[in-house]
């Protein structure tokens, strides 16, 4: 239930993330979602790749800054209302969310990536209410 997520900091300067994402095509791991927040000087790219430790090792060797944070994957129903209803048994729950980006696969269903101050309670209240969780299977290569 609980996934590792990679977040990278990143000097604002062309060609960086172009680096990055060749470092990991060079050993085959796979990106399955990201989100770049920037400042002025740096962005911190987070991201959930198909094999975490691999990736960050690998990273880290070639100079970049790299930790590994857990976080949650929720998927929704992929249409109006979806994200709502999920967020609103979170909210119900007093379960505070530190962050949170979205992807959607087809026209069903979308992922939520979360972080949030408890993943434990999280977990245990997404489950209670019947919410699909992505497992690890879902997104690490094999």
């Amino acid at each position: 239930m609980i996934i590792k997520q990679l977040s990278v900091f990143l000097e604002n300067k062309t060609g960086r993330l172009t680096e990055l994402t060749g470092i990991l095509a060079e050993n085959d791991i796979n990106i399955s979602a990201f989100s770049i927040a920037d400042t002025a000087d740096y962005g911190i790219l987070r991201m959930i790749v198909g094999r975490p430790e691999l990736a960050a090792q690998i990273l880290k060797n070639k100079g970049f800054t790299v930790k590994i944070t857990d976080v949650v994957g929720m998927i929704i129903p992929h249409r109006p209302g979806g994200l709502h209803k999920a967020l609103q048994i979170i909210s119900d729950n007093n379960v505070a969310i530190d962050y949170m980006y979205a992807f959607a696969s087809g026209e069903s269903k979308a992922t939520v990536v979360i972080r949030a101050e408890s993943l434990h309670k999280i977990i245990d209240v997404l489950q209670d209410h019947k919410m699909e969780l992505l497992k690890e299977g879902d997104v690490y290569q094999v």
